[in-house]
């Protein structure tokens, strides 16, 4: 017999969804940018659930709530982390900026910087995922104070965007409560 039982739901000590509203949140924002697949779209807000994130910025064609195929994945994250639409990314970057908010596009460039070497200096901070084939808009990444890339060694250097969030959301969240 295993010395590791399987924890039931009831006790994981979840918040409720009012609970979570008003509970501090991790001074961090998700932009996603373009997403294609509604799935992508309600596993972030899954993820951004998990690490109590401050809001989600849905930009350009990425769907809204409610819809069945977010929900599927979301799990009803919908319901507990902010969001907001914002139609063009590159107005909603420099709306941001404007507030002093510091924003990363997560993207493969010239100069970007590895994200096992990224350290948050400044909050909040911005992270912008883009489409699933195209990656962020050269236009956002222009508009952004920096680039993130997530180290790979395989033959394929993608990720699909729902991974590339939960590694990257895991990542600064630790380093913000390190």
């Amino acid at each position: 017999m295993s010395d590791f039982r399987k924890l039931r739901n009831s006790e994981l000590d979840r918040l409720e969804v009012a609970a979570f509203k008003s509970a501090a949140k991790t001074p961090l924002i998700v932009v996603l940018d373009n997403i294609r697949s509604l799935n992508n779209v309600g596993s972030v807000f899954r993820t951004s659930d998990a690490f109590r994130i401050e809001k989600i910025y849905l930009c350009g064609i990425t769907a809204t709530p409610p819809h069945k195929d977010i929900q599927k994945t979301a799990l009803g994250a919908t319901d507990s982390v902010a969001w907001e639409y914002a139609e063009d990314c590159v107005e909603l970057i420099k709306k941001l900026k404007a507030e002093g908010v510091v924003s990363f596009a997560i993207e493969q460039t010239e100069n970007s910087i590895s994200l096992s070497e990224f350290t948050p200096q400044k909050t909040p901070l911005a992270v912008v995922f883009g489409n699933e084939v195209k990656g962020v808009q050269q236009s956002v990444i222009d508009c952004c104070d920096g680039v993130i890339e997530i180290p790979q060694i395989g033959t394929k250097h993608s990720l699909n965007i729902a991974v590339s969030a939960g590694v990257v959301l895991w990542d600064i969240f630790q380093k913000l409560n390190g």
